[in-house]
């Protein structure tokens, strides 16, 4: 089997945290799947952004289990894992501990949607899955995390299609795409969203969540049956 085309991609989405401000030191990773091969590459665990090299990328199973590499993976594999598992079409995973969206996790708050940068990508506030019982924290923790997101989106009819990002209560975001591109994208759309939504509350507490009909035209005009955002290609 050839692991060097997910091995560049993760490398280079990996790589994107950092430029975008979205990590600190260690505090981050991508992962890409190749469903065919049914892997994952993955960020190896503690190793400095500036240090990183394709060949470092960690290839992995979908049941959490190394397949190819020297290094060991991200401590947060069995959580990729586990979502690659159970969402299909999910083809990329990031975890962060960016500013500001950690902050909205820590204060186990969803994020209200309060204007149209938020609406330009979700219809619905960023969910904040609450933090996880004694017994699963007990357990196989990390593997337990994923199982913590799957839960908070079936309870709450929540299509990981349509919603591509999630706060951990008291942790941190995690988001995904279609690709190491779009998982990226989306993290960073969190990370400016979570910003503007604290300078928001800040500078009007009583701010109200924006209007339906607001909500349905600018998430319509980008993603709708008629969008007319950019570029027909």
């Amino acid at each position: 089997m050839n692991f060097t085309a997910i091995r560049e991609e993760a490398y280079e989405s990996n790589m994107q945290l950092p430029a975008l401000g979205l990590v600190l030191f260690t505090f981050g990773n991508v992962s890409v799947a190749d469903r065919a091969q049914g892997v994952f590459a993955i960020k190896p665990s503690g190793v400095a952004y500036n240090k990183l090299l394709p060949e470092n990328m960690v290839i992995v199973d979908f049941n959490g289990q190394v397949v190819e590499g020297g290094l060991r993976p991200s401590s947060d594999t069995k959580t990729h894992a586990v979502l690659y598992q159970h969402w299909q079409e999910v083809g990329a995973i990031v975890h962060t501990h960016s500013l500001h969206a950690t902050a909205w996790a820590q204060s186990l708050r969803d994020i209200p949607l309060y204007g149209t940068t938020h609406a330009d990508h979700l219809t619905t506030d960023i969910p904040c899955a609450p933090p996880m019982d004694d017994q699963m924290i007990a357990g196989n923790y990390e593997y337990e995390t994923g199982f913590q997101i799957l839960n908070y989106f079936k309870e709450h009819g929540l299509d990981y299609k349509n919603v591509e990002m999630i706060l951990v209560g008291n942790h941190a975001p995690f988001t995904w795409g279609k690709n190491g591109t779009k998982a990226v994208y989306n993290s960073a759309v969190l990370e400016y969203v979570a910003q503007m939504a604290a300078l928001t509350e800040q500078i009007n507490p009583l701010a109200k969540r924006m209007k339906e009909a607001l909500i349905k035209k600018h998430f319509e005009r980008k993603h709708g049956p008629d969008s007319y955002y950019g570029q027909n290609t």
